[in-house]
């Protein structure tokens, strides 16, 4: 597939999305949510892939949101002129908000600020290099942090979201603390975090994906349910995903293998 504003390969059963606006912090416009929405839709129908990995072209930042010079130029906003009909960004840009429930890897380096929390936090695994850092400059502009910092509640104790959100440019989170708060579950050295974003999708595209979509579906969409009905529900998606599952692996073959495994 061809894009303006990523770069899309895959190899292995992994796609691999990088984010490539190196010159404007790669910061996403309205082509950009154009671009992931048709990225998204192409992982979540094409059987041969199993898992992503996204990256960001290398520079200060992963992405410092929205392009507010794009934005201010004619027919540049990223939301419609018309209240009534503007969306939030994030509903093209995130996988799960397009209904991708193939796993995703998200590999941050730099700056991850405002709107790259769409990517975060929409992402299954996020890892992070030690040059990471995040935060939310809305307030600091005079704007209201409402949907990245509401999404972000689903990876960070309430309190520091609030914490990020109110401070906005006047502090920001390193990466040795995100991964303290469990916004991130690994820190790597910086030349480290490519490799090692594609070392955990070659383990997760080796599994059977009707198993890891499957799982991915149902842990997503529990958390717009009640406890009790999540957990009924669950069950559903084991009698549904388990015999597509079972078929795509040789159970006894795996279970004959001497066990290895890695400890974090």
């Amino acid at each position: 597939m061809q894009f303006e504003t990523i770069l899309f390969d895959v190899h292995d059963h992994v796609a691999t999305i990088t984010i490539n606006r190196p010159d404007a912090m790669n910061s996403f416009t309205r082509q950009m949510m154009s671009d992931f929405s048709r990225a998204w839709r192409h992982i979540a129908e094409t059987e041969d892939i199993h898992c992503t990995v996204l990256r960001a072209a290398p520079g200060r930042a992963f992405s410092s949101g929205v392009d507010v010079k794009a934005a201010a130029e004619p027919a540049g906003s990223v939301m419609h002129d018309d209240i009534w009909v503007a969306e939030d960004p994030g509903e093209q840009l995130g996988p799960k908000s397009n209904r991708c429930w193939k796993p995703v890897i998200c590999a941050v380096h730099g700056m991850a600020a405002g709107g790259a929390f769409y990517w975060i936090n929409e992402s299954d695994i996020v890892i992070c290099s030690e040059d990471a850092t995040f935060f939310d400059p809305h307030v600091t502009y005079g704007m209201t942090a409402a949907l990245e910092p509401i999404g972000a509640t689903y990876r960070m104790p309430l309190g520091d979201v609030m914490r990020m959100t109110l401070l906005g440019n006047d502090e920001r989170i390193s990466s040795h603390t995100a991964l303290r708060l469990g916004l991130v579950s690994e820190v790597t050295q910086n030349e480290e975090l490519w490799p090692r974003a594609a070392e955990l999708a070659a383990i997760i595209a080796a599994k059977p994906p009707a198993a890891t979509a499957g799982s991915v579906k149902a842990i997503w969409e529990s958390l717009d349910m009640p406890r009790s009905v999540a957990l009924r529900t669950a069950l559903k998606y084991c009698q549904i995903g388990n015999p597509v599952g079972t078929a795509q692996v040789d159970r006894a073959a795996v279970m004959g293998k001497a066990k290895s495994f890695s400890v974090r």
